[in-house]
């Protein structure tokens, strides 16, 4: 399995597979379940690595750790899992 760091530098870098829409999904340890985030709602803090964040509706900011991103669509298939 590739590492997901390096599937989402493929996104960010190849121009014909990053023109797909993207999904994210990550488990959320208070909902206890898996959300999906769409890629282009999400941002890669340049003095972070190894997170994602998002903003809700009330602008309050969520930071998620790479190693808890489960799944990643592309144009609604299934194209990275994690094992585990």
């Amino acid at each position: 399995m590739m590492p997901i760091q390096d599937l989402l530098n493929r996104i960010r870098w190849d121009e014909e597979f990053g023109r797909a829409q993207f999904q994210i999904g990550y488990y959320d340890r208070i909902a206890h379940a898996l959300v999906l985030k769409a890629l282009a709602d999400i941002t890669f803090p340049k003095d972070s690595r190894g997170i994602f964040e998002w903003n809700d509706a009330e602008g309050v900011t969520h930071t998620v750790p790479l190693h808890r991103i489960k799944q990643v669509f592309r144009n609604g298939k299934l194209i990275w899992q994690r094992s585990h």
